[in-house]
């Protein structure tokens, strides 16, 4: 065998070796890649109908928050209205009772020096 030959042979089984180990980076890489298309099909399976749930739930939770917004616009529609019921109330009764108050205690007074000139 020449020296050119056994450059050949050297080279032929380097390079089977090169390919060899090629062949099992590859197979490694396929495993891994079958391993993770696998994991996200099971994690989409899992997780499409907790998706949906969250949608179901914000959905409801924006539609209580409509219902809330409007019974807090009827809440402060009847507080203005209170408001503006006892701010009547107390301009038509004040007057009135603040005279039956004075009439009241004049009267009262009156009563009171009546008896003391009696006796």
């Amino acid at each position: 065998m020449t020296s050119g030959e056994t450059a050949a042979v050297v080279a032929a089984v380097a390079l089977s070796v090169l390919v060899v180990g090629l062949l099992v980076a590859l197979n490694s890489l396929v495993r891994t890649l079958a391993a993770l298309r696998e994991t996200t099909e099971e994690l989409r399976a899992n997780v499409l109908p907790v998706v949906i749930e969250a949608r179901q739930a914000v959905a409801q939770a924006n539609n209580e928050l409509v219902r809330v917004d409007g019974l807090m616009g009827t809440a402060e529609n009847i507080s203005t209205t209170l408001d503006s019921l006892s701010t009547l109330a107390y301009l038509v009764f004040s007057n009135p009772v603040v005279k039956v108050l004075a009439l009241s205690a004049g009267t009262a007074r009156a009563a009171r020096r009546m008896r003391k000139l009696r006796s």
